[in-house]
């Protein structure tokens, strides 16, 4: 089954993985390829400014396929440098697509997300969980280890002391633990997270679009740089930003008392 559902609408993508019936594993062949081609296109597209991804029935995402693990097959399968080159190819081609998503998105954790469910959550701005949903980074207990580059994202969300916490045990917490720790923002009953979510979208898709993707930017490039270097890029992003319509509009929706019409200029 397509990995992945697709559906724009009011300036918000959602990202959907649809594989309900065994909780949204990953790894299968064409994984990386599908979100790859999808978050091109976001990125590609100025009248998209915020993304959702959620997964499909009980669970976010389980994480890697354990019966591929068990068979030996696709990602999973073949010699040892093989099985790297499935990693960087196709799982690290997931990952690598999220990450490079230009506009913020936000994670629904609708169950479930476990292992690399849990690193694809995390590499969301935002991250709402339904009262069902479960996070944990399991993959010791399946002797293995994070070999989605979770030991680098974990750590930057709730700290290396919790981080560690959850590697070295392989425990898997609750909604209100992961809010607790500060792995999401907000918990809301299951039945209410994807509207929670879009409403949360709307609010940043009202945003200015060269804007809203700058500033993503300059928040990502702050993770690792000086901030001498942040205050230099913040410069030179502003000074291009006064010179946008959008900008003109936000100072005339301000004095007149109104709410601004930003468009992609």
């Amino acid at each position: 089954m397509t990995l992945l559902n697709t559906h724009t609408a009011d300036h918000v993508t959602t990202l959907t993985l649809n594989r309900p019936e065994t909780m949204n594993p990953l790894g299968a062949k064409g994984d990386g390829d599908a979100f790859a081609a999808a978050c091109d296109a976001i990125n590609a597209d100025m009248d998209v400014r915020c993304v959702i991804l959620t997964g499909a029935g009980r669970a976010f995402s389980a994480g890697g396929d354990i019966k591929a693990m068990k068979e030996r097959t696709g990602t999973f399968g073949g010699t040892a440098p093989e099985i790297s080159d499935g990693y960087r190819n196709n799982i690290h081609k997931v990952l690598r697509a999220l990450y490079s998503l230009r506009v913020p998105m936000i994670a629904a954790v609708n169950g479930p997300a476990i292992g690399l469910g849990c690193d694809l959550a995390c590499l969301a701005d935002m991250r709402i969980a339904s009262d069902r949903a479960k996070f944990g980074v399991t993959f010791l207990k399946l002797g293995i280890i994070p070999g989605d580059g979770g030991t680098w994202i974990l750590p930057r969300i709730i700290g290396e002391a919790r981080a560690a916490e959850l590697f070295y045990t392989g425990d898997v917490i609750d909604a209100q633990t992961a809010l607790d720790w500060g792995l999401v923002s907000r918990v809301v009953a299951g039945e209410a997270l994807m509207d929670e979510a879009r409403a949360l979208a709307a609010k940043v898709a009202a945003m200015p679009p060269h804007a809203l993707r700058q500033a993503k930017n300059l928040m990502r490039q702050g993770r690792s740089i000086s901030y001498d270097t942040a205050l230099e890029m913040a410069a030179n992003t502003q000074a291009l930003m006064h010179l946008t319509d959008d900008h003109m509009e936000g100072i005339d929706a301000l004095l007149e008392k109104r709410a601004p019409r930003f468009e992609v200029r």
